[in-house]
């Protein structure tokens, strides 16, 4: 399973000032998290076409250059610099053509040139690549390089100049895109070593929840918090088991968090995190492991508990979350995506934050970071703006499947006024 931490969740609190569990910032609970996590240690190899998202678990250095030889950089007609070094309009002779894949192997005398295509070999001697576009009166015999029109050495991708023999390519830690697949093909790579999946376990908890399918009896509601962590699991490439809900009984719970850390790398809870929820739970929690419950200094998401369990000689991360459907949502984003990243052993890029002004005002109470819904959009100026979506209660899921992103109130902001600029964090690639 996992690596367990060399550090105890206590060594790393100590070194906070004045640290409350019951008054942490945003920042503060973010930087514990990143402290204890550690990577996990298991990798495979995979064709690269079955790469996509996965983490590279070691660098990829390239064995050519690339490119492999001088090429040009555009269709047109290769010659030697030292032709129009002088400045002047020249008349050269046409020796050849040369192609992608098919090279000029001739001579190239003075006064010669070279019709050549994008990305073919530059003909010996050739140093300089001018557009055909910039030429004047070409015929099959000879071309017009018109005075000024081109420099020499113009033109001319290097042998090497996006990556030489031994260079490392991409980094370990990597989290693989289209473009890096089309990288590694461009060097001959077949397979690549990646970090094993992480594997994750979810349930939720209560007594009032029903799962898609069942009956709805009086005073229950349907559990969506598993769909939604479901959609954002599968987002960032784990493998996902789904526990279900588990009931408000301690042996039920006992059973479930075991089962749990038994299976996977990490596991996510939502609900019975919050003030007045059920004391056995946290009990259990700390029971299994070594864990701490917070009180956060932000709106919604303010419970959260965190920690490291064991059972049967395997172990686990836990995060147990609020159980209202926005409190999910974004307290996952903003302390469990990053822990995962790390955990899965890729180097977690922040979260892009762009600053754009505001449409309406927004209340904000100061001394607690807010995480509002908004729709960010163009006005008919191409000028961007955000939006809130409506109510932003923690509960009114609507509000996050209405907004294309969330706009992040800082810990020390007051009341927003129209125009004003806010941070803004976009969802796609995210949610």
């Amino acid at each position: 399973m996992t690596q367990t931490s060399p550090h105890s969740l206590n060594d790393i609190i100590s070194c906070i000032s004045g640290y409350d569990p019951n008054a942490m910032t945003v920042t503060q609970a973010q930087s514990v998290i990143h402290d204890f996590i550690r990577p996990i240690e298991a990798m495979e190899k995979v064709a690269i076409r079955s790469a996509l998202g996965r983490v590279l678990a070691q660098d990829i250095v390239s064995r050519i250059d690339v490119p492999a030889h001088d090429n040009s950089a555009m269709d047109g007609y290769a010659m030697r610099g030292e032709d129009i070094a002088a400045g002047n309009e020249v008349r050269l002779a046409i020796a050849g053509a040369a192609h992608a894949g098919a090279s000029f192997d001739g001579e190239v005398l003075p006064g010669q040139c070279v019709r050549i295509m994008t990305g073919a070999p530059m003909p010996s001697g050739c140093d300089t690549v001018i557009p055909q576009e910039l030429t004047a009166d070409a015929d099959l015999q000879g071309v017009t390089i018109p005075a000024g029109r081109v420099r020499p050495g113009d033109n001319r991708r290097l042998r090497g100049e996006d990556l030489a023999i031994g260079t490392v390519a991409l980094p370990r830690g990597r989290q693989l895109r289209p473009s890096d697949i089309g990288l590694l093909a461009s060097l001959g790579v077949a397979e690549v070593p990646v970090q094993r999946r992480l594997r994750v376990a979810f349930f939720s908890t209560g007594d009032e929840l029903r799962s898609v399918g069942e009956q709805l009896d009086p005073g229950c509601v349907y559990d969506s918090n598993r769909y939604t962590l479901h959609g954002m699991l599968t987002r960032l490439g784990c493998d996902i088991l789904d526990m279900g809900v588990v009931g408000d009984d301690p042996a039920a719970l006992e059973a479930a968090f075991r089962s749990a850390c038994e299976e996977a790398d990490a596991v996510i809870t939502s609900g019975g995190v919050s003030v007045g929820a059920a004391d056995y739970t946290k009990q259990i929690m700390a029971s299994l492991g070594d864990m701490l419950f917070w009180k956060i200094g932000m709106r919604p998401g303010r419970p959260l508990a965190f920690g490291h369990i064991a059972s049967k000689g395997r172990d686990a991360y836990l995060f147990g979350l609020p159980g209202n459907p926005v409190a999910v949502t974004v307290s996952f984003y903003f302390f469990v995506r990053d822990a995962l990243l790390r955990l899965a052993g890729a180097e977690a890029s922040p979260l892009p934050r762009l600053r754009v002004k505001s449409a309406g005002a927004i209340r904000k109470k100061a001394g607690r970071t807010e995480y509002q819904r908004g729709i960010l959009a163009p006005d008919e100026h191409g000028i961007w703006s955000v939006k809130l979506t409506g109510a932003q209660g923690s509960g009114v899921l609507r509000s996050m499947s209405d907004a294309n992103c969330i706009i992040e109130l800082e810990h020390e902001r007051g009341d927003v006024a129209v125009g004003e600029e806010v941070s803004v964090v976009l969802f796609d690639g995210l949610v």
